[in-house]
């Protein structure tokens, strides 16, 4: 009898479950016959995410229709708008306003990650962000377009709200874009709001002196123990009661689990990530598994839980996949573990900063460390080439992303 395992998203998490779950397959001379893989994402490419501070960001994405033509994993195009675990199906939403029904033997939530939006006033109407590739490029026209508005200390401004990785990444990389839509820096300013009283709070002490002296190289100016009150088109509130005019407030305080996790009736964190056991089951739920940004998931035995970012995700993804197909198979299902975790932190023209270890040991600084960015920006995280051999043999659980 025919088998359906079912990945919700396209992300870092569900492109690598497909090509795990397919390896499975392969590895196990199992026919598509009798195991279908089938992918549900409203567009059959992968978004890179961790670039979206980047100018030019129509510019990254990475088609995904022949890698899963290559291995052959079904591709649906559509947004999965209920799943209803006591009937093991999903809803699908195919863009035309049709939704249909589509059933699961094994269901792997990999919907990723959203903007955490709090209801600042104005916030939704006025503030920017780098979240999604929509609003990564919304923002990329609205710097373009700054020139053509009148002269004001508030057009040169821009006012980044959110001091951790993304906030950090987007700030730096700031102070080139402007200077690049203006021809000269000259008059530009960029300001960092942090609510913590430090900035990137969860990096640690050890690299933040060298983000510190990247933002003060840079002339990025920086509020930090203060949050928001207020956004609206002539700038940003502060709660000292600061108000600072900009035209332009990128906001990239937090992230939170994409909502379809609230579908699944089981455990949640306070990001809404799903509590799952250690082979990525959500316990209490058969057939489904969450992984990537959707799950919370201990990734050793010493109490770190993997992160939401691209570097877990690839490995929860794998592993999700993996173990997926393999109850489908009655084959030994793969304790999921990470031991290994470091950040590498863009810094704009101040280079980067290389840490291994929960602790954020740091090994390489300025111009070496950003070499190293660079690779992982433009040739790890995109997907495996569309062939067959190569692509599974990239998603070997215990393999990938084992730094």
């Amino acid at each position: 009898m025919k088998k359906r395992l079912v990945i919700i998203g396209a992300g870092f998490a569900g492109m690598y479950a497909a090509l795990s779950a397919a390896r499975l397959r392969d590895k196990e001379n199992v026919s598509i016959e009798a195991l279908e893989i089938m992918l549900v994402s409203p567009e059959p490419r992968l978004v890179i995410r961790p670039r979206l501070y980047e100018p030019k960001p129509e510019t990254l994405t990475a088609p995904l229709d022949d890698v899963l033509s290559a291995i052959d994993v079904t591709y649906v195009r559509g947004t999965v708008a209920a799943v209803d675990t006591s009937k093991q199906s999903i809803e699908i939403a195919d863009g035309t306003g049709k939704t249909y029904a589509e059933s699961y033997d094994r269901l792997v939530l990999a919907t990723g990650s959203c903007l955490f939006r709090p209801p600042i006033p104005g916030l939704a109407e006025f503030a920017f962000s780098v979240d999604q590739l929509d609003d990564a490029i919304k923002l990329d026209r609205h710097l373009q377009a700054l020139p053509r508005r009148p002269t004001s200390a508030a057009r040169e401004t821009v006012v980044v709200v959110g001091g951790g990785f993304t906030g950090i990444e987007a700030a730096t990389e700031l102070p080139a874009r402007l200077r690049a839509v203006f021809g000269t820096a000259e008059g530009t300013r960029v300001v960092l709001v942090e609510r913590n009283d430090a900035v990137v709070p969860d990096l640690g002490p050890g690299p933040r002196p060298i983000v510190e002296a990247a933002l003060s190289k840079l002339g990025i100016e920086t509020r930090v123990g203060l949050g928001v009150t207020a956004v609206d088109a002539a700038g940003v509130t502060l709660s000292n009661g600061e108000h600072i005019a900009s035209e332009t407030v990128i906001w990239a305080a937090g992230i939170q689990a994409a909502p379809l996790t609230e579908q699944i009736p089981a455990e949640r964190d306070r990001s809404g990530r799903l509590v799952v056991d250690r082979e990525l089951r959500v316990p209490g739920v058969p057939g489904v598994f969450a992984t990537g940004d959707a799950a919370k998931a201990a990734s050793d035995d010493i109490g770190n839980y993997a992160l939401m970012s691209c570097q877990h995700a690839t490995r929860l993804g794998a592993f999700a996949g993996n173990n997926a197909a393999a109850e489908l198979l009655s084959l030994p299902t793969l304790p999921y573990h990470q031991e290994a975790y470091v950040t590498c932190l863009d810094l704009g023209a101040a280079g980067a900063v290389f840490t291994r270890g929960w602790d954020r040991k740091v090994e390489l600084v300025g111009d070496e460390a950003k070499a190293y960015k660079r690779e992982i920006n433009t040739v790890w995280i995109y997907p495996p080439r569309a062939e067959r051999t190569a692509a599974l043999a990239s998603a070997d659980p215990e393999q990938v992303t084992n730094l």
